[in-house]
């Protein structure tokens, strides 16, 4: 009897152990579940943080590429109101020219224009108010040419054209022609202007 006792005591006691065993190991592999759970849940955490802020940069990029696109509209709208206000006052002032002082700017364009053509003979091209005017006044336009081309030229008046102002000068020839209208003027002006403008506005 006491052996079978005994055995039975040896029995219980490896029991115990194995049980004490299991139960370490089911603690651990639940502590290692755990463990890998909280490591997923904080990898998965990051991840929702780091598309959450990514998210946030490209919207904060795209509302600042917006606002810096809306400002730059804004400026050209300003360069475009600046010109069409300069060259609307300068219309204005054109067409207002009283006939002595308007007189004096064709002399200056014919004289610019002389320089530039070098020909002994032209052909020159206004509207119906500036040709009567340099035929009222041809004496004293050349005698103004003249003394400031430092020779003679002869001047021929041509066909009346549509224009604001301003004349426009050919050869004899036809085949050389410089445009001083007011509206040629005022074009070559525009680009000097707008580029003015835009450097003053965007740097």
């Amino acid at each position: 009897m006491e052996g079978a006792k005994l055995i039975i005591e040896e029995i219980n006691r490896e029991a115990e152990q194995k049980i004490k065993y299991l139960l370490d190991e089911a603690q651990k592999q639940a502590e290692e579940i755990r463990h890998e759970a909280e490591a997923r849940g904080k990898a998965k955490a990051e991840w929702i943080l780091r598309k959450a802020e990514t998210q946030a940069e490209i919207e904060k990029q795209r509302i600042v590429a917006s606002a810096r696109l809306e400002a730059r509209k804004k400026k050209l709208e300003t360069q475009e109101e600046l010109i069409n206000e300069v060259f609307q006052g300068l219309k204005d002032r054109l067409a207002s020219l009283p006939d002595e002082e308007y007189l004096d700017t064709v002399k200056a364009l014919l004289l610019e224009s002389l320089r530039e053509l070098e020909a002994d003979s032209v052909v020159l091209h206004s509207n119906e108010r500036t040709l009567t005017l340099i035929k009222e006044k041809s004496r004293s336009i050349k005698a103004y040419i003249t003394r400031n081309l430092g020779r003679k030229v002869e001047i021929e008046l041509g066909e009346p054209i549509h224009t604001m102002g301003g004349i426009l000068v050919e050869s004899a020839d036809g085949r050389v022609r410089v445009d001083n209208t007011f509206e040629a003027r005022i074009e070559r002006l525009e680009s000097e202007l707008r580029a003015r403008i835009a450097k003053a506005l965007f740097g």
